[in-house]
C-alpha cells in the first residue's frame, strides 16, 4: 500500500520531481512497478515543501486520488522547494478520515509518511498507547494505523531524540508488538531525510546535477538508482546517503541453530 517519495537538493518545481518523471509519484498512484501490496493509490494524497526562510513546512492533502485533482499539477508546476515529501494512499481500512489520513503528516519542522500496515491493527497497538502523552492521543489528525505510529515517533523528537534514533526504535518496538508489520517510514525535517526500509521497497538516487531523492521506487530508469536493503535506516542529506541495519526483534525469539554433530574419532 502507499507510494512515497521525498527530496533534498537545488530548488525545483515540485512537478518536476513527482509528475514530469515517466514513472513519477503522479504515475504511481494507478500504475506503480514495484508495490508488492495493492495495485492502486487512490485513497488520498499529499505533498508538503518548505519555502525560504519558513522552518515550517506547507502541505496540500485531497481525499480523492491524485489524477482527479484538476489543481494538483498546475500548482505543482509553479510551485518550488529545495525539500519536499510527497505520498500517493492506498487505504489498508476504509475509514471516515478523509485527507486528515493522508500523508504527510506534520508536527513543528517535520514531515512524515508510513509506506506499509501494522499488523493486527488496532488491537496489536493498544500495549504502546499507555506511553504516549495524553495530549498526543487526544490530538491525532486521523484514526490509521500511520497517525499512530507518527504519534509515537513525534514523542521520541520531542524527548529529544535523533531523527534515525526516533525512526528505528519506533519501527523495533512496533515490529515486537505486531509482527509481521510493514513499517517504511520517511521522515524530513527540509535539511535531511531519514527512511526506513522494513517489509517493502526504498530507493535512492544521488543525482549527479545535486541532490538526493529517497523514493518507495524509482521514477525513470536512471543506473544511478541504488534499492536499499530489508530491515535498513537511511539517513541522507542533500549530497551523501549513509545505511545501518535495522534489527529485528524477532531475530531474538528465533531459536538457535542445532551445533553440529562431532567428527567420529578414528
Amino acid at each position: 500500500m502507499c507510494r512515497h517519495l521525498a527530496y533534498l537538493g537545488p530548488e525545483e518545481p515540485l512537478g518536476r520531481l513527482l509528475v514530469e518523471p515517466p514513472h513519477g509519484l503522479y504515475r504511481q498512484s494507478w500504475a506503480p512497478r514495484r508495490q508488492r501490496y495493492g495495485t492502486v493509490n487512490a485513497d488520498g494524497f499529499g505533498v508538503g515543501w518548505y519555502a525560504e526562510g519558513d522552518p515550517v513546512p506547507a502541505r496540500y492533502r485531497r481525499a480523492g486520488p491524485v489524477w482527479a485533482d484538476l489543481s494538483f499539477a498546475d500548482l505543482a508546476r509553479v510551485v518550488r522547494s529545495t525539500a519536499l515529501l510527497a505520498a500517493v494512499r492506498d487505504a489498508t481500512l476504509a475509514g471516515a478520515d478523509a485527507e486528515a489520513a493522508a500523508a504527510p503528516f506534520a508536527a513543528g519542522p517535520w514531515l512524515f509518511s508510513h509506506n506499509g500496515a501494522v499488523k493486527g491493527w488496532p488491537d496489536s497497538l493498544a500495549p504502546l498507547v499507555p506511553s504516549l502523552p495524553a495530549v498526543d492521543l487526544l490530538s491525532l489528525e486521523a484514526r490509521n494505523d500511520s497517525a499512530l505510529v507518527w504519534a509515537l515517533v513525534l514523542a521520541r523528537l520531542r524527548g529529544g531524540d535523533d531523527d534515525g534514533q526516533a525512526l528505528a526504535d519506533t519501527v523495533v518496538e512496533v515490529a515486537e508488538a505486531a509482527p509481521g508489520s510493514r513499517l517504511n517510514l520517511l521522515l524530513t525535517n527540509g535539511e535531511s531525510i531519514t527512511a526506513t526500509a522494513w517489509g517493502d521497497t526504498l530507493w535512492y538516487l544521488t543525482r549527479p546535477g545535486g541532490g538526493t531523492v529517497v523514493a518507495s521506487e524509482p521514477y525513470d530508469d536512471d543506473p544511478h538508482w541504488q534499492e536499499v536493503p530489508d530491515r535498513t535506516l537511511l539517513a541522507a542529506s542533500g549530497t551523501d546517503v549513509l545505511l545501518t541495519p535495522l534489527k529485528d526483534p524477532s531475530d531474538a525469539l528465533a531459536p538457535a541453530p542445532a551445533p553440529a554433530p562431532e567428527e567420529p574419532s578414528t
